[in-house]
C-alpha cells in the first residue's frame, strides 16, 4: 500500500498541476484577439486537459484503492474522510467545468471575460488547501 500511495501523491499533485495551469490558459484565450495566437492556446489547451484528465484518473484509482485497502472512513471519528470525499467530488465537477469551457472555446461560444478565468484559476487552491487540511489535521 506505501506504492499505492505514493503514486496517489504524485498524481493528485500533477492533477492539480493542470487544474492550475489550464485556467490561465483561458484567462489568455479570452483576451487574446489574434487568431493565429487563438489557435496555439486551443491547441495547449486540448492537449493539457487529455493529459490532466488522465492524471485525474489514475489519482482517483489510486484513492479508490486506498480506501479499500486501508478501510479508512469506515468507522466513528473519520468524519474528515467523508467530507474529503464531497471535496473530491466537487474537484471532478470543476474539473468537468474546465473540459465543458474548453468545449465553449473551441465552438467559438465563449461569452466570459478575461477576469472570469482569473478568479475561476484560485478554487482549486481553495480545494487543495481544505483536503489537505482534512487530511492532515483530521478535525472530525
Amino acid at each position: 500500500m506505501p506504492w499505492i500511495k505514493t503514486l496517489h501523491i504524485v498524481f493528485v499533485a500533477a492533477w492539480f498541476a493542470g487544474l492550475f495551469y489550464l485556467p490561465r490558459i483561458y484567462v489568455n484565450l479570452a483576451s487574446q484577439k489574434e487568431p493565429a495566437v487563438q489557435a496555439v492556446l486551443l491547441g495547449m489547451a486540448r492537449r493539457l486537459y487529455r493529459f490532466t484528465t488522465i492524471l485525474a484518473v489514475v489519482a482517483l484509482v489510486c484513492g479508490l484503492l486506498l480506501y479499500v485497502g486501508y478501510r479508512i472512513g469506515m468507522g466513528p471519528g473519520n468524519g474528515w474522510m467523508h467530507a474529503k470525499l464531497f471535496c473530491v467530488l466537487l474537484i471532478i465537477g470543476y474539473h468537468h467545468a474546465c473540459g465543458v469551457m474548453l468545449r465553449k472555446f473551441e465552438q467559438g461560444r465563449n461569452t466570459r471575460s478575461h477576469k472570469f478565468y482569473r478568479w475561476f484559476n484560485e478554487i482549486p487552491v481553495l480545494f487543495l488547501f481544505i483536503v489537505v487540511a482534512l487530511v492532515v489535521v483530521k478535525p472530525f
